[in-house]
C-alpha cells in the first residue's frame, strides 16, 4: 500500500488565496485561484494562518491543518499524519532559499565548485603568463623544440674498440667455452655448425657412405665433453670413457645406426699419463676391428678443466684405419695442441701448422 500524496491542486500556504500544483513528488511553479463549485469540493482548504511549513509525524502534510480541514481523500489530521498523506513539507518553489528545497543544496555546491575551478584556472593562466616573461617583464619568445636523430654507431667502430681476436672466429681453433679448452683444427678439417653429437666437434671435410649402413660417415672426428662420471681421477675416467667412445664410433651411434657392422674385437695401443692444457691427464688409445670396413682407432683423453672447480674434461679422437692423410701421429699432434681457453699460445692459429 502506497502512502504517497496524489498529484493535485493544494492551497498555497505561502500565498493565501492561491492553489499550487503538486505533481506527486514535488511542488511546481503552476498556481491558480481556488476552484469554486463541486469540482473542488474534494480539495482541502488553506488554513487561515498556515504558519511555517513543518513536517508531521510521518514527514508529510502541513502541520497547520485543523479539524475542519481534512487531508486529501477525506482523512482528518490524525489520519493524514499517521497514513502519510498530504504534500511534502518542504518550501514551495517561490519560498526556497539558497539552501532549501529539493536540489537546492546540490545547486549551491555545483555553483561553489564551478567558481572554485574558475579561480584555480585563472591562477594557473596567470602563473604561465608570469613565468613566460623575462626579468624585464617582456613576454619571452616561444621556444621551438626539434628532435635530433641519435648518432648511429657503425659495427666497424665497435669492432675497432678491441684489438683482441675472437677465438670463436678463428677457423684454425675449436673453442669449448663450457670446458675452457681449445683444440687445433688440422688442415683439410672443418668446424661443422651442427652435428648429431651436439657437442663441440671438428671433422674431415669429405664424407663417404658408411660401409654397413645407409648413412654417411667421416674419416676423422674430434669432440670435447664434460666428464659425466662422479670421479676425478684422469686415469679412471679415460679407461671408462674409451669403451663409450668406441661404441659410439663403430658399434652403434647415438641414432641407433650400426654404420660399420659393429665391433668384433679391439686392442689397446697406448695407455699413459701426460700433460694436457697445463694439467695432468691420462690417455687411452684402442684399435678396433669392425664387422664391415677397415675399422679404426679410438682415443680418450681425460684431464681437469682450467675453469670453475676443475671439472674433468674428455676429448675423444676417432680415425678410420687405412686412410691416407690420417696417421696416428696426427692424433698425438692434436692432443699436444689442446690449450686452456685464453692461452696466448693458441690465439695465433696453432692449427695452421698441423697437417696430416
Amino acid at each position: 500500500m502506497s502512502y504517497a500524496t496524489p498529484p493535485g491542486w493544494y492551497p498555497d500556504t505561502g500565498t493565501p488565496g492561491l492553489e499550487r500544483w503538486w505533481d506527486g513528488t514535488a511542488w511546481t511553479a503552476h498556481t491558480r485561484p481556488p476552484a469554486a463549485g463541486p469540482a473542488a469540493s474534494h480539495q482541502p482548504s488553506a488554513p487561515a494562518d498556515p504558519g511555517p511549513v513543518q513536517s508531521g509525524p510521518a514527514g508529510f502534510g502541513p502541520a497547520g491543518v485543523g479539524p475542519a480541514d481534512p487531508g486529501p481523500g477525506g482523512f482528518g489530521p490524525a489520519e493524514s499524519a499517521s497514513a502519510g498523506f498530504g504534500p511534502p513539507s518542504f518550501p514551495l518553489p517561490h519560498q526556497r532559499g539558497p539552501h532549501d528545497g529539493p536540489g537546492g543544496g546540490n545547486r549551491t555546491k555545483i555553483l561553489a565548485i564551478t567558481l572554485s575551478g574558475a579561480l584555480v584556472l585563472g591562477a594557473a593562466v596567470t602563473g604561465v603568463i608570469l613565468l613566460g616573461r623575462d626579468d624585464g617583464g617582456t613576454p619571452a619568445a616561444p621556444t621551438t623544440t626539434t628532435s635530433t636523430p641519435a648518432p648511429v654507431t657503425t659495427p666497424s667502430a665497435t669492432a675497432s674498440a678491441s684489438d683482441e681476436p675472437d677465438p670463436d672466429e678463428n677457423p684454425a681453433v675449436l673453442v669449448d667455452q663450457l670446458n675452457g679448452v681449445t683444440v687445433p683444427v688440422p688442415e683439410g678439417w672443418e668446424k661443422p655448425k651442427s652435428s648429431s653429437s651436439d657437442v663441440p666437434t671438428i671433422r674431415t671435410v669429405q664424407s663417404y657412405d658408411c660401409p654397413g649402413g645407409s648413412s654417411f660417415c667421416y674419416h676423422g672426428t674430434v669432440t670435447t665433453h664434460t666428464a659425466r662420471s662422479t670421479g676425478t681421477d684422469p686415469k679412471a675416467l679415460a679407461e671408462a670413457d674409451i669403451t663409450t667412445a668406441a661404441d659410439l664410433a663403430y658399434e652403434e651411434d647415438s641414432l641407433g645406426r650400426r654404420n660399420h657392422g659393429g665391433i668384433t674385437s679391439h686392442k689397446v695401443l697406448k695407455a699413459e699419463q701426460l700433460s694436457v692444457a697445463g694439467r695432468v691427464g691420462y690417455l687411452v688409445r684402442w684399435q678396433v676391428t669392425t664387422g664391415k670396413g677397415p675399422g679404426g682407432y679410438v682415443q680418450s683423453v681425460a684431464f681437469p678443466s682450467s675453469v670453475g672447480t676443475g671439472t674433468p674434461v674428455i676429448v675423444r679422437l676417432v680415425f678410420d684405419a687405412d686412410v691416407t692423410g690420417l696417421p696416428l701421429s696426427l692424433m698425438d699432434t692434436i692432443t699436444r695442441g689442446i690449450r686452456p681457453l685464453g692461452d696466448d699460445g693458441t690465439s695465433g692459429g696453432v692449427g695452421a701448422s698441423i697437417s696430416p
